[in-house]
């Protein structure tokens, strides 16, 4: 496989962003959405309105978010709306719940661990998808990017938590007594955020991959009581390879030389959250050589 192109801008703007995007020279079409995480009501590191918000109506793009498998403020969708409100979203795009009226299963191609992913009903409307993620730790993922957003991020509620039992049951309530390896738990995301590629391709339609390197918090936007950033910013990375550009993401953090870079390691591979990268490749989701291209 041919290295992919990830392109890389140090700058964190309204205009790098923009540009950045410019960079992968597509012209996506039709119903664009843009997947974001609105941040659980208390987090703070989720990406704010005054960032992304160009860049969202330059596309015309609807913001696309997923209610969570986890009892909190975002797990109905008239809540969530409420907290996307508060968060700024509402602001500049219509916001979509994807399973506000119900899910459907599209199919995993070769897993191990899931025979589908089940994704809210609305994933159909849109042509085109920018999967725009913000990089930070995960509790349980070890850390959050593009594959993570397209995983767990694009899963309806009962998808979540079908995810996070790697397979077992459906139920938001039962989920969390499942009993697994956390190696499968990370297989199973690359395996949800593959089939979201597949179903996408299959149907002709293109996503493009943009992580924002910024608030890089241990904690995912997920959580309500999110630590503080425990590094300095990186900038933003975009490519047409989702697996490409989550190496990207994590080399750079390995790499930096920022004394709280060691705290972001040390989260990300307590759970094993590496691993993500060479399964996702093994099962030609990506390939995780690349070739960084600074604008």
């Amino acid at each position: 496989m041919a290295k992919a192109k990830v392109y890389f801008t140090k700058e964190i703007s309204p205009e790098s962003l923009i540009k950045i995007y410019e960079a992968l020279g597509v012209e996506l079409k039709g119903k664009v959405g843009v997947k974001v995480s609105t941040g659980e009501a208390g987090s703070k590191g989720y990406l704010k309105a005054d960032l992304i918000a160009p860049f969202v109506k330059k596309l015309n793009g609807t913001i696309l978010e997923c209610n969570t498998a986890y009892p909190g403020e975002r797990n109905k969708a008239s809540d969530h709306m409420k907290v996307a409100e508060e968060h700024g979203f509402t602001s500049f795009a219509d916001v979509d719940i994807m399973d506000a009226d119900g899910e459907k299963e599209i199919p995993v191609k070769n897993g191990k661990h899931l025979k589908y992913d089940i994704v809210g009903t609305h994933l159909d409307e849109y042509d085109a998808m920018v999967n725009l993620a913000h990089g930070k730790g995960h509790a349980m993922g070890g850390f959050g990017a593009n594959l993570k957003n397209q995983s767990i991020g694009v899963a309806s509620r009962n998808g979540k938590a079908y995810i996070h039992s790697c397979g077992k049951t459906k139920s938001p309530t039962l989920c969390w007594t499942v009993k697994y390896e956390q190696t499968d738990f990370i297989e199973s995301m690359a395996e949800a955020a593959k089939a979201v590629a597949d179903y996408f391709a299959d149907n002709g339609k293109q996503i493009v991959y943009i992580t924002v390197m910024n608030a890089l918090s241990v904690d995912c936007d997920c959580d309500a009581n999110q630590g503080d950033p425990v590094m300095a910013d990186l900038g933003i990375v975009a490519s047409l390879d989702p697996v490409a550009n989550d190496q990207a993401f994590i080399d750079m953090v390995w790499n930096s030389d920022d004394p709280g870079a060691k705290e972001l390691q040390a989260r990300v591979d307590r759970q094993e959250g590496r691993h993500i990268l060479p399964y996702a490749e093994e099962i030609g989701l990506g390939t995780r050589e690349y070739e960084l291209i600074e604008l």
